[in-house]
């Protein structure tokens, strides 16, 4: 074997390995792309306790419940499923019911969503993309005039 034709070899092995690495980490990464479920691809995907993940959807009108000063237990809801949500900690400011909201933690033995953390809406007028288009995709959103813009959707 000349040295130009184990160079070659050499270059289309460590392209080879480097092609199934790329390959078993897309495949272990699968369900994590994902930046969010909504309640109703939470339902169907059936996620067990202590899995880590994000939801998404808006604060159902009426369920905001204060425990103390800092525990709140609340739904979010995308119009056809709604998923239980805890959380204990300091809230965004503009956090409020009918709002859209992303709530990152793990569903517990009860399937109640334990958040460690919650991302509110920052303005009046904006919806994260995220939220809008699961809502879209479940037929909840309605659009007046809604501009989308490079990360948000105004309505």
């Amino acid at each position: 074997m000349t040295r130009k034709q184990k160079r070659l070899t050499l270059i289309f092995s460590a392209l080879g390995l480097l092609g199934l690495a790329v390959g078993m980490v897309l495949f272990a990464l699968r369900d994590n792309v994902v930046f969010f479920y909504g309640p109703t691809e939470l339902t169907e995907k059936q996620v067990g306790p202590g899995q880590r993940l994000r939801i998404g959807g808006l604060v159902k009108p009426g369920t905001l419940v204060h425990l103390d000063g800092k525990s709140i237990t609340f739904e979010v809801t995308d119009g056809k499923n709604d998923v239980p949500v805890s959380y204990t900690g300091l809230l965004p400011d503009l956090f409020k019911e009918g709002q859209g909201v992303v709530a990152e933690g793990a569903l517990n033995q009860a399937h109640v969503f334990a958040a460690d953390s919650i991302l509110a809406k920052h303005d009046e007028r904006y919806m994260p993309r995220e939220v809008a288009d699961a809502l879209k995709k479940q037929g909840v959103w309605q659009e007046q005039g809604a501009k989308v813009s490079a990360g948000a959707t105004t309505q």
